[in-house]
C-alpha cells in the first residue's frame, strides 16, 4: 500500500493524487483480517461507522489540516464517542458522548479513528497477556509477547493497519509495546497532553502516549495533541523551551548517561545484553560521549510505584466493580489491584517525601548530561514463559520505566536494532519534563546509529546547545564583577566562558554614566576583536533582561572568533554621538582601569 506507512508517506500520496483515504481504510479493514489471531482489537470500526469521519475530509484543507486522511488506532481505555471504552473489561463498558480531548483535536486535525485496541485490563500490565479478548501477539514473532498495557495499539502501527497509535503510559506501557514492536514510543511530559476522557490506571500519574515508526510523526502528532485543557485539572502548561519549533535533526554534540554494568538487568536475555553493548559501543566509536549514571535511585523510585502506596491510585478507579463483580476482573489484575485498599494516609506521605529526596538526587545527574539512556526491557519474553509466572516477569518489564512519571520526567522509546534471533530491541532516552522536543530531535540525530549505520564522519566534540538557556554575549558592564552584573546573576545566569569577537568590530565607550557603558559595532574593514563574556541565563527570563535594556543598546547577533554566532549587545549608530573610539584597547576592563587612573590623577591635581 504505503511503503512505512508515515504521515509524511501518505500525504504525499495523497497530494499526488495516487492515493485517497477511503482505500487506505479500506485496505486496512482487509488486511486487519489477516491478523486476527493476534487480537489486536476489541472494536474495528467498519465501512459504515468510519463514513462520517472520512466524509469530513471533504470540508477540511489538508494544507491547515497536518493529519487530514491520516489513519490512527486508539487504546480502549480512551474515549472514541459513540464507540464503547471497556479498559479491557466488559463488565466496566461504557459508550462515551464526547472524544477524549486528545482524540478530538487529533480528528479536528484531519486524522481519521481505525478502532480501539486491545489492551492489559484496566491498563495494568507490561506484556499484553491480560486481556478477556486474548494475550495481544508480538507483531516479529507471534510467539513472544507484544509488551503491554498499549499492546494493540503498538501492533497496529507495527504491522501497518494505522499510521500512528495512541497508547497510554503510567509505568512504561508506551515505551515495553515500542521497544519489543520496532516502533518510536513517545512518553510526554505528565499534563503536556491531555488525560481527560482517559479511563485512570493512577490519575495523578497517566500520561497519553504516542507510537509510531519515526521521531518525526510522533512529533506531529505531539504538536497536534499537546496544550492545556482547562477541563482536565492535571492538565499543564507547555514550557518556552519546548515548543514545537523546538524539534529539528541537529549535528551538535552528544553526551548520554548510562548505567554502570553492574546495576544493569537483561534476567538472562544475552542476545538483549549482546545487543545492548554493541549499540554502545558504536555509539561511542561515532562521537557520542558516555558518562556513568548511578541507577541506584531511579530503581528505588520505580519500586515506590507498585510496592508502595500509589498502588491505592488503581483500587479508586475500580474499587465499586471489585466490590459488586469481583469475578469480572481478571484474577491477576484482582489481585494487584486490591492491594490498594490498605495503605494509610502515613505510607503514602513518607513514600512523597523519600520519593522526593530521590528526585533531587536524580535531576543532579541528568542535569550532566543531554539524556540518560537505558534499555527500554531487560528481556523479551515468549507468551507461555509470561503465563506461566506472570506477576515476576512482569515487574522485572518495569526495571527501566517505573520511575518515570513519579520523578516527572519525560521519555521517548526508540528502536535500537535486533538481535541475532530477528527480535527488536530498543532502548530509551530520558530527561527532565518538558523536555519531549529535545529528546525527540536528539533520537532523530541518533537514529542512523542506532538502525545499525555507522557514521562517515564522526560527531562534533564540545556542548550541546540547551533549549532551556540563551547564551548571551556581554562586553562592558554586565561583565563578570562590574556594575551591572547583578542583573544576569539575579535572573541565574552562570558563566560560561572568555573569549573575543572575530576581528570585524569597532569598539566604542558611550557618553554618558554612570554607568557606563560600550558600543559594539560591525565594520569588516577597519574592525577589530574584542574580548567579550559569555552568559547563560535561563529562556523564561531572556525577555525580562531585553526589556531592561535602555535605547540606543539592543540585543542582536555577534560573530565569534571561531565564527559562530550569538545573541549580544549591539547598538544604533545614534549612539555614537560623543563615543570615544576604543577599539585599539579592545577590552572594556583595561579602558576602565585607564579612565579610573585617569580621574584619580585629575582629582590629585590641585
Amino acid at each position: 500500500m504505503i511503503k512505512g506507512m508515515t504521515v509524511g508517506a501518505l500525504r504525499a500520496a495523497y497530494q499526488s493524487g495516487t492515493l485517497a483515504p477511503g482505500e487506505v481504510m479500506a485496505d486496512i479493514r482487509r488486511r486487519a483480517g489477516d491478523y486476527a489471531d493476534h487480537n489486536i482489537w476489541i472494536t474495528l470500526l467498519d465501512e459504515q461507522q468510519q463514513a462520517p469521519w472520512l466524509a469530513r475530509l471533504e470540508n477540511m484543507d489538508p494544507a491547515t489540516h497536518p493529519l487530514w486522511g491520516v489513519p490512527f488506532a486508539i487504546k480502549d481505555n480512551i474515549d472514541l464517542a459513540g464507540v464503547p471504552t471497556t479498559a479491557g473489561c466488559e463488565a466496566y463498558a461504557y459508550v462515551p458522548e464526547e472524544h477524549a480531548e486528545v482524540v478530538r483535536r487529533l480528528i479536528d486535525a484531519g486524522a481519521i479513528p481505525v478502532g480501539k485496541t486491545n489492551l492489559d485490563q484496566f491498563a495494568t500490565g507490561l506484556n499484553g497477556t491480560r486481556s478477556p479478548w486474548g494475550a495481544c501477539a508480538n507483531a516479529f514473532d507471534d510467539n513472544y509477547i507484544s509488551g503491554g498495557s498499549s499492546s494493540g495499539s503498538a501492533v497496529a502501527v507495527a504491522l501497518g493497519l494505522s499510521v500512528f497509535s495512541l497508547g497510554t503510559d503510567t509505568a512504561g506501557s508506551g515505551r515495553v509495546p515500542a521497544a519489543f514492536n520496532n516502533l518510536v514510543g513517545l512518553k510526554p511530559t505528565r499534563g503536556l497532553v491531555s488525560a481527560r476522557g482517559v479511563v485512570p490506571a493512577c490519575r495523578s500519574l497517566d500520561c497519553v502516549s504516542v507510537f509510531a515508526h519515526d521521531t518525526g510523526d510522533a512529533h506531529a502528532v505531539l504538536s497536534v495533541i499537546e496544550g492545556e485543557d482547562p477541563r482536565d485539572c492535571f492538565s499543564r502548561a507547555n514550557a518556552p523551551h519546548n515548543g514545537h519549533w523546538q524539534y529539528g535533526c541537529s549535528n551538535a554534540p552528544v553526551t548520554l548517561g548510562v548505567i554502570p554494568s553492574h546495576q544493569l538487568r537483561f534476567f538472562g536475555d544475552a542476545a538483549y545484553q549482546g545487543a545492548y553493548h554493541q549499540l554502545l559501543d558504536r555509539l561511542a566509536s561515532s562521537g557520542v560521549s558516555l558518562v556513568e549514571i548511578d541507577y541506584r535511585p531511579f530503581a528505588e523510585a520505580a519500586e515506590l510505584l507498585y510496592q508502595g502506596p500509589w498502588v491505592a491510585e488503581r483500587y479508586l478507579v475500580i474499587r465499586d466493580l471489585l466490590a459488586q463483580q469481583p469475578d469480572a476482573v481478571l484474577p491477576v489484575i484482582r489481585d494487584i489491584i486490591s492491594k490498594g485498599e490498605t495503605p494509610a494516609a502515613t505510607d503514602l506521605f513518607a513514600a512523597q517525601y523519600r520519593l522526593q529526596a530521590l528526585s533531587v538526587t536524580c535531576r543532579e545527574q541528568l542535569e550532566r548530561v543531554d539524556a540518560m539512556l537505558t534499555p527500554t526491557a531487560g528481556r523479551l519474553y515468549t507468551r507461555e514463559q509470561m503465563l506461566e509466572d506472570p506477576i515476576r516477569l512482569n515487574n522485572e518489564l518495569g526495571y527501566y520505566t517505573n520511575f518515570m512519571n513519579l520523578l516527572d520526567l519525560c521519555s521517548v522509546a526508540l528502536p535500537g536494532g535486533f538481535t541475532e534471533q530477528g527480535l527488536p530491541f530498543g532502548i530509551t532516552l530520558v530527561a527532565d519534563c518538558f523536555s519531549d522536543r529535545a529528546l525527540l530531535s536528539l533520537g532523530a540525530q541518533l537514529a542512523p546509529l542506532l538502525n545499525g549505520e555507522t557514521l562517515d564522519t564522526p560527531m562534533p566534540q564540545g556542548r550541546r546547545a540547551d533549549a532551556r538557556h540563551v547564551e548571551v554575549l556581554v562586553c562592558g558592564a554586565h561583565l563578570d564583577g562590574l556594575p551591572l552584573n547583578w542583573q544576569l546573576r539575579d535572573r541565574g545566569a552562570m558563566l560560561l566562558r572568555k573569549t573575543r569577537t572575530a576581528p570585524h568590530y569597532r569598539f566604542y565607550a558611550l557618553a554618558g554614566g554612570p554607568p557606563y557603558r560600550p558600543g559594539l559595532v560591525y565594520d569588516e574593514q577597519q574592525g577589530a576583536a574584542v574580548d567579550v563574556e559569555i552568559w547563560q541565563i535561563p529562556v523564561i527570563h531572556f525577555g525580562s533582561f531585553v526589556a531592561a535594556i535602555p535605547a540606543p543598546l539592543g540585543i542582536g547577533k555577534v560573530v565569534l572568533e571561531d565564527g559562530s554566532e550569538v545573541s549580544g549587545f549591539i547598538c544604533e549608530p545614534r549612539a555614537l554621538q560623543g563615543a570615544q573610539d576604543i577599539t585599539a584597547i579592545g577590552n572594556w576592563r583595561d579602558y576602565m582601569a585607564e579612565k579610573m587612573a585617569g580621574q584619580a590623577a585629575a582629582e590629585r591635581v590641585p
